[in-house]
């Protein structure tokens, strides 16, 4: 069993990160989904960046540090498009991490990383948010941190294309990506091989 943390996107906490949340926890793990903006959702990203805008990233940033205040140091963090910006600033401060699984995005991993700390990146191809030469930047000093760095791309789709109600959902890569992280997470477990 893994204990989990998952930060929601910039629409805030909806019905795509419970269900993942969900699918992690019928796999035997503890997922905690913090809501980072107190229960507002955006239906558009437009209006997501504008919500969290009117939340601040101050907020935003205080509110997921004192939800993983009380996680075991091991807890593996997820973020989901802009939850990835939110594992960026909470990494550093939990050194013991199980793993880092960032989806639709990704944030900077800190120079101090661990060695063999789990990395795994999915993203649509191209992605306007996470474009190939940013996803390139993350890989490589993640990879020469020595961190267990691995990237998936998803060609010819949108960017939330895991997102069952938006636009750009795409069934089959949204299958394989949740199959890529439950994998993922089973690998991060204590005393898995």
């Amino acid at each position: 069993m893994t204990d989990i943390v998952l930060f929601h996107s910039v629409l805030g906490l909806r019905p795509v990160e419970l269900g993942l949340a969900d699918r992690l926890r019928e796999a035997g793990h503890r997922v905690a989904t913090p809501d980072l903006y107190a229960g507002r959702t955006a239906s558009t990203i437009e209006e997501g960046f504008v919500l969290k805008d009117a939340v601040g990233w101050t907020a935003i940033v205080g509110r997921a540090r004192e939800a993983v205040r009380d996680l075991s140091a091991e807890t593996v963090l997820v973020g989901v498009s802009m939850g990835a910006g939110v594992v960026q600033e909470v990494l550093p401060g939990r050194p013991h991490t199980g793993g880092v699984l960032l989806l639709h995005a990704v944030g900077a991993l800190p120079a101090s990383v661990r060695a063999g700390l789990p990395a795994q990146v999915h993203v649509a191809d191209p992605d306007p948010i996470a474009p190939p030469a940013q996803v390139a930047a993350w890989s490589e000093p993640a990879t020469r941190s020595g961190a267990d760095a691995e990237v998936f791309r998803y060609p010819g789709i949108g960017h939330f294309y895991t997102d069952a109600d938006g636009p750009d959902h795409d069934e089959p890569a949204a299958s394989l990506t949740a199959q890529r992280a439950l994998e993922f997470v089973r690998r991060t477990a204590p005393g898995s091989a």
